[in-house]
Formats: C-alpha cells, sequence, structure tokens
C-alpha cells in the first residue's frame, strides 16, 4: 500500500508546497491512488513537508467515492484504513476520490486567482486554455458542494478544472504528466506584474502590531484599498485572515488590519499561514489589471466558512505551527 507514495510524487508536492505563487501555508492537496487505496494530504498539513514528515493519509478509494455519491458524512474521516491514525484526511478528499486518475493536484495558483475571481479573468482564461480543454466549475463550498459541482461539469476524460474564485485542479495517469500539464496552466496563465511603490509609514504601529513591507501598498493605492475592502475573493483567505480586510482593529483581534491611505499592519500573533495569505493577496491583486472586476464570494459563503467544523480544525492546527 505505502509503494504508491512514490519519490517523485512526494517531490512534486514538497514542491509545489514551497512555491507561495501556488500553494500558501496548508492550503491545496495532491492524492495518489490505485483502485483501492488513495493516499492523501491530511487536513492542516503543509505540502511542503511531503519529504520530511508523513503528511499523508490512506483511505479507501471506493469508501470515499461513496461518500462523494451521499454516503457518510463527506468528511471521509471514516473511510481512513489505519484507524491508528489520528490525521484527518483533507476535507476535499470526495474530489480526489471521484477524479478517476492516478494523481490528482489542487493548487491555490496565484495565476490561475487572479483570473477566477473576475468574469473578465475567466473569459481570458477560457480562451487562453481552450486546446486544453478545461472545465469551469462555479463556486461552492470546499468539501462535498465543491465534490458534487465538479462531478456535475466533469467527463472521464476531464484532466483540468479551474474553481471559480478557488484554484485550480490537474489529473495525470502519472505525476511527471501531471506536473507537465500543470505547469502548461501556469505558463499560459501567467500575467506581468502591476509595478508597486508602498511607501514606509512614517507613524508607529498600534500596540501589538507591526507594519507590512511590500503588502502596505494594499492600502495605500485607493483602487486596491477599495478591493481588499470589498470583501474575500477564495476560501483560505477567510479561513485565515477573516472576511475581507478590517479597516482598524475589532473586538475578534483579527491578525490584519487596513489603515487607508497608510499601510497594513500585522498583529505580532500572527500565525506564518496568516502572513502567507496577506501575502498571497498581494500576489493576486498585482496581477488583476484595474479595468477587470472583481465578485467576492459573498457574506453568506464566508458565514458558511468561518462557522465550519472542518475549518476550525485547519485554524488550529495552523496556529501550532
Amino acid at each position: 500500500m505505502r509503494d504508491l507514495l512514490t519519490d517523485n510524487f512526494r517531490s512534486l508536492s514538497a514542491r509545489i508546497g514551497a512555491d507561495p505563487l501556488l500553494i500558501q501555508g496548508p492550503g491545496g492537496n495532491t492524492s495518489i491512488k490505485d483502485d483501492e487505496v488513495m493516499w492523501i494530504k491530511a487536513s492542516g498539513k503543509e505540502l511542503t513537508d511531503a519529504v520530511s514528515s508523513e503528511i499523508f493519509v490512506a483511505v479507501d478509494r471506493k469508501a470515499a467515492a461513496a461518500e462523494a455519491r451521499g454516503a457518510g458524512d463527506g468528511t471521509c474521516k471514516a473511510t481512513v484504513l489505519n484507524p491508528a491514525v489520528r490525521l484527518r484526511p483533507s476535507i476535499e478528499t470526495t474530489f480526489h476520490a471521484i477524479l478517476d486518475w492516478r494523481v490528482v493536484v489542487h493548487t491555490h495558483s496565484v495565476a490561475v486567482l487572479s483570473h477566477v475571481v473576475s468574469p473578465e479573468g475567466r473569459k481570458v482564461a477560457k480562451a487562453v486554455l481552450e486546446d486544453l480543454n478545461p472545465v469551469f466549475v462555479p463556486y461552492a463550498k470546499p468539501g462535498l458542494p465543491l465534490t458534487v459541482a465538479i462531478r456535475d461539469r466533469i467527463t472521464p476524460q476531464t484532466r483540468l478544472i479551474l474553481l471559480q474564485n478557488h484554484g485550480l485542479i490537474v489529473c495525470g495517469a502519472t505525476t511527471r504528466e501531471t506536473d507537465h500539464l500543470m505547469q502548461q496552466v501556469e505558463t499560459k496563465l501567467r500575467r506581468d506584474l502591476i509595478e508597486v511603490h508602498p511607501a514606509t509609514p512614517d507613524t508607529d504601529p498600534l500596540p501589538g502590531f507591526y507594519w507590512a513591507g511590500e503588502e502596505s501598498w494594499l492600502a495605500q493605492d485607493s483602487a486596491t484599498l477599495a478591493r481588499v475592502t470589498a470583501g474575500s475573493y477564495y476560501p483560505d483567505h477567510v479561513v485565515f485572515l477573516g472576511p475581507g480586510l478590517p479597516v482598524g482593529d475589532m473586538a475578534d483581534a483579527p491578525p490584519v488590519i487596513v489603515v487607508p491611505g497608510v499601510g497594513i499592519q500585522i498583529r505580532t500573533t500572527a500565525t506564518t499561514a496568516q502572513r502567507a495569505m496577506l501575502r498571497c493577496l498581494s500576489d493576486v491583486l498585482r496581477r488583476v489589471p484595474g479595468d477587470w472586476s472583481l465578485q467576492p464570494i459573498g457574506p453568506a459563503a464566508e458565514a458558511e466558512l468561518l462557522n465550519w467544523d472542518a475549518e476550525k480544525y485547519r485554524q488550529r492546527l495552523a496556529a501550532k505551527g
């Protein structure tokens, strides 16, 4: 069973996890399977540790696929093959199980996000990726709702899926094949960066905070400030930073706050995952043209994520990192 976890698969997973333009903190996941067994990244673990640590958990592939069709509770916790393992499978195990390819990689690619958060961007991506036969899936809550949305749109031949306001899924018969497809997508969707020149704030931050560096441009550019305070554009932002970016400190102690026209302040207790998500927001918005409109996931979707036990579990694990 463990023979499925090849060195090539672990190395690809670690390389993806170490690239902040592909994965931020404990986000994203990879899997490798045969007809009976699927190894998938455990919830809250980081892909960057794929070679050095045991971050994968083995599940009964058929049982996980059955949960995707309504059996069980959709968490796939009951499908873990070794009852002594205390790790939870990724909250996205069900969609990995129904994709009938040996290797599946799901990233929160900045290049992809910069397109799928915008209707104009999605139109561009469809045209640029046409030769790769992409499937576009509307936003759905991660986990079983997303699996159902994917299942209703794919065919057995589907290898490339773009998730609105979420990220990328690529599939292949081998690790090399899957990696190659991912690199093709990254190349085709690469965009020039908006040039920014963040100014260093000349006032002291609030007690318990420090000024961000490059990310402070998000507060200093008026058009971008409107974007970052308008809402959240993908799930992991909500999970680790909360809805949008708040203007000023609040009772729930947000890890990052905006000082309009001045800069971004980061709480000294912010986790590495929270700092990574701030950088991700900056990286994404530096690739979105000013004449594209952005679509936040909305307050109802944000509330679903904030009140979800599966995401609270990931938050607790990230806080220990």
